[in-house]
């Protein structure tokens, strides 16, 4: 067994920001603490920062793409799955008009990564219909 490692990093589980120190051996993070020299949290962490990490080696996380073929879900590539989607709004916005499609934002995100999403559903879509978590 090697020696841990320690990686500063950043919290994805929400917007703020905090500041992460994985406890990383043999190429898995073992242990999660907060950083005491990051501005926003000062060491702090919430459950989900400190606890929520096992998913990462997880034997049943997903790799790549699925779309769903004659009622079983395929691996694809990202080109495929890109096509797909974009066809699938297509029809949709084509068959029921934009309104008919929506969009749910995440404070997980970054503030970039939601101000693209509303961008695309506006302009690209045509539709108001975007929402997301960091109201509630």
């Amino acid at each position: 067994m090697g020696e841990p490692n320690f990686v500063k990093t950043i919290c994805g589980y929400c917007g703020t920001g905090c500041g992460l120190v994985l406890e990383v051996q043999d190429n898995k993070i073992i242990k999660i603490r907060g950083d005491k020299e990051a501005p926003v949290n000062k060491g702090q962490t919430c459950v989900k920062g400190a606890f929520a990490y096992e998913y990462v080696h997880a034997k049943d996380r997903l790799t790549s793409p699925l779309i769903k073929k004659a009622g079983k879900l395929v691996e694809t590539t990202w080109e495929e799955a890109y096509q797909f989607i974009s066809n699938r709004l297509q029809d949709i916005k084509t068959s029921w008009g934009p309104n008919a499609i929506s969009m749910f934002a995440s404070a997980r995100s970054t503030n970039e990564s939601n101000f693209v999403t509303q961008k695309f559903m506006r302009t690209v879509i045509g539709s108001n219909n975007i929402d997301g978590c960091n109201r509630t």
